[in-house]
């Protein structure tokens, strides 16, 4: 069985070329949608915890009126075979800055459309911490309550990272950001990693 394409001539396969086009065509804003919503992720998670909002972190406690990003987190995990190396980084200069340089920098790349790939690895290993952290294989904390977790597995932190693998993939930037320019700088065309 054979199809007619877009351009009238018969398609062998039975796939219409041009509806192939259509869906490409837009998947391209769609991708790039999903990118700004990653943005707007990463980037209020760092503003919440930069300045306190009151959100997830109170007001007056954000980093820079003093406060810890990684206190509340990793100083609150109460089940999993980490929780206690990870409860000792709670407060730790090197973490509070690690995390939040990291939050920035992947939703900067993210905002701009550049540098994804760096963005998606590290994004996926913060993601991947964070899913240790909170190991929502465990069905009860260290005192006997419940942990609330909702799918053993597959979580938030595991739908981010995937996500943040497929806009790199994706080339996701180069709708509505600066990626295509970004892999036009001489830099990036002879390292192609950091596209």
């Amino acid at each position: 069985m054979s199809t007619v394409s877009h351009t009238g001539t018969p398609s062998p396969t039975g796939i219409d070329a041009g509806a192939g086009h259509s869906r490409r065509t837009a998947a391209r804003p769609a991708s790039a949608a999903t990118r700004l919503v990653m943005a707007g992720v990463f980037l209020w998670a760092f503003l919440d915890k930069a300045f306190g909002w009151g959100y997830a972190t109170p007001s007056g406690k954000g980093w820079f009126d003093g406060g810890s990003p990684t206190r509340g987190f990793l100083g609150g995990l109460d089940h999993g075979p980490f929780a206690g190396a990870l409860r000792s980084w709670a407060g730790n200069p090197i973490a509070d800055w690690l995390f939040m340089l990291g939050l920035l920098g992947i939703g900067l790349a993210l905002l701009l459309g550049i540098g994804l790939r760096v963005a998606a690895v590290s994004g996926a290993v913060m993601m991947g911490l964070m899913w240790v952290a909170e190991w929502p294989l465990a069905r009860h904390t260290d005192h006997g309550g419940l942990t609330r977790s909702t799918n053993p597995l597959l979580d938030y932190h595991v739908v981010y990272a995937v996500v943040l693998v497929l806009l790199a993939v994706l080339a996701a930037g180069d709708t509505w950001g600066l990626g295509r320019r970004w892999s036009a700088v001489s830099l990036v065309r002879s390292n192609p990693w950091l596209r």
